[in-house]
């Protein structure tokens, strides 16, 4: 990957000093040429070409027009679409179009899948390659597409002149977008998706779901009912209809499949109209167990007896949507009892526990985290749960409610768990109240779960066996497994996703770590000495038992 960097620099088409950004920028999990393409410093057109005659590669914009897809049609859409290849076929070698032809993973898959043939690449642009695994690999049944074509000579018959707010409302509240509406969020809600997200783009309005962490498109509506389609989720999430030119946020609950569903709906003003993410909260889909969860054994055990303390600080750490805060409610529901008070300040409150007096931050009423925090601790709680710790006044709130005698949970948004010290430190608090309060920090991602009904069974190539230092041996009696796809998972390969975790007590060696200023490298290499399990080793022992796949703890963990 270096080479064709260099080479770019030597073109001309990346300059030395964009290289130097991108370099230290923190990312460099991502191969640095797919990086300068994302953030635009080469376009994909310069790209290919470059590649082309680097590799001498021929580049294609059009299938054969006999084109057959049933050697392929065991292939995994999933796969084609994360690795941008496309099986093309051949008489004696097998050619494979793709994107990127330094993504090493897709030669390895189909000299597997086609053992004894030559494999050959030819280049395409991404979009093409994506229409392509749309036509053959995902089309839909003759009965889906009829539906939706009946339905948007509905919807075309809708469209009027004006876009006025009373003219909106009337095409908000006639049949064919309610229904169109409301298909959207029972397909969301049968497909487990966490998220609906309507976009406007130039020329098309583009829907798509969040399933197990990854978006996947729904449908493409007609760019000319967009406004309808917003103003209908607008006035079911009760907002304002006219106001088109700020943000707003809105509630819809709704009963989807004998199921209340929760809906929490954010809308935001782009250049080309008003983007909608609906976030869907289904308490059925949710488990409040820590039994559930995916925790090895004994970090289980060791977590359960920490959470059952009477005072002191539990961190849990990880990025957005990393399960942070189902953790945090599986736990208040383990210690929920009725000699205890237990109390949270949240923004926003996802899901309501019984028993628990849950408060949602309001900045607009000036209820923030820090001054919600000091009127909680006059509320006389035992257990406290703070949504996020985000600066030094709420952390020092935080702090002194540990040191006087409260259990406190909160999150931070780092990459592991010693990372939350040099977090805590970095914002201002003083290394003598963290060393006294903390008693454990946790590190967590969510994997997705291989689809049982259709995972497989295989050996990876030695040379990736080698790259990754797996702490377990692979062999065809002991093989590990990967994504296929098939009608249950809808072609994902995926159903569902489990947490991997990294817990950190914080014992007396390490609350001297912490008063000696060390680094959360120090911290961490101790902790790991004394038992630790990192979060890339979680995740291995999941792919040893066949829970996940490789690529999915190189994903979210980047071992």
């Amino acid at each position: 990957m270096a080479g064709i960097i260099e080479v770019m620099v030597e073109r001309g088409l990346i300059s030395a000093t964009d290289l130097k950004k991108i370099k230290p920028s923190g990312r460099e999990r991502e191969a640095l040429h797919r990086l300068a393409i994302r953030l635009g410093l080469i376009s994909e057109e310069d790209f290919l070409s470059l590649v082309a005659e680097e590799l001498n590669l021929q580049q294609l914009s059009e299938l054969p027009q006999a084109y057959d897809v049933t050697p392929f049609a065991d292939i995994s859409p999933l796969f084609l679409e994360e690795h941008r290849c496309f099986p093309l076929g051949g008489d004696e070698a097998l050619e494979v179009i793709v994107n990127d032809p330094y993504d090493h993973l897709v030669l390895e898959t189909f000299r597997q899948l086609f053992p004894g043939r030559r494999i050959e690449l030819v280049l395409a642009r991404e979009e093409k390659i994506s229409a392509w695994i749309k036509t053959f690999f995902l089309a839909q049944d003759e009965s889906e597409s009829g539906a939706e074509a009946e339905a948007a000579d509905e919807l075309e018959a809708l469209i009027g002149m004006g876009d006025e707010a009373e003219h909106l409302r009337d095409l908000a509240s006639e049949a064919p977008i309610i229904k169109l509406v409301n298909q959207f969020l029972t397909k969301a809600v049968e497909e487990g998706a966490s998220d609906i997200h309507i976009e406007p783009l130039a020329e098309s309005l583009q829907v798509r779901f969040r399933v197990d962490g990854v978006l996947r498109e729904h449908a493409n509506p007609p760019k000319n009912v967009q406004s309808s389609i917003v103003s209908r989720v607008k006035i079911m999430a009760r907002m304002d209809i006219a106001e088109r030119r700020l943000p707003q946020d809105g509630r819809i609950r709704i009963k989807i499949a004998g199921k209340d569903i929760d809906l929490r709906v954010s809308c935001l003003p782009t250049v080309y109209g008003e983007s909608v993410v609906m976030r869907i909260l289904d308490r059925s889909n949710i488990s409040f167990s820590l039994g559930s969860l995916g925790f090895p054994e004994e970090e289980l055990k060791a977590f359960e007896e920490m959470i059952r303390l009477p005072y002191g600080i539990i961190l849990v750490t990880g990025p957005t949507g990393s399960g942070k805060t189902t953790t945090l409610y599986a736990a208040l529901n383990t210690i929920n009892a009725i000699d205890k008070k237990i109390i949270t300040i949240e923004d926003p409150v996802e899901y309501e526990l019984d028993g628990i007096n849950q408060v949602q931050v309001n900045s607009k009423a000036g209820l923030g985290f820090a001054n919600g925090l000091r009127s909680i601790v006059r509320q006389d709680p035992d257990v406290i749960l703070i949504g996020e710790i985000r600066d030094r006044e709420t952390a020092d709130i935080a702090i002194q409610s540990a040191l006087t005698g409260h259990l406190v949970f909160s999150t931070l948004h780092t990459n592991d768990a010693a990372g939350a010290v040099t977090r805590l430190v970095e914002i201002g608090v003083e290394d003598y109240l963290l060393s006294s309060s903390l008693v454990a920090i946790m590190a967590q991602r969510l994997v997705r779960v291989l689809c049982p009904a259709c995972k497989e069974a295989f050996v990876p190539d030695s040379v990736v066996l080698q790259r990754l230092k797996l702490p377990f041996t692979v062999t065809e009696s002991e093989p590990i497994y990967r994504p296929k796809g098939c009608k249950e998972c809808s072609y994902s390969g995926f159903r569902g996703r489990v947490g991997i975790f990294e817990l950190l007590p914080v014992t007396d060696t390490v609350r001297a770590l912490i008063l000696d200023s060390q680094s959360s490298m120090v911290l961490r290499e101790h902790a790991v000495k004394n038992g630790m399990t990192l979060l890339r080793d979680d995740g291995w022992a999941k792919v040893r038992d066949g829970i996940t796949s490789l690529e999915e703890v190189v994903r979210v963990s980047g071992a």
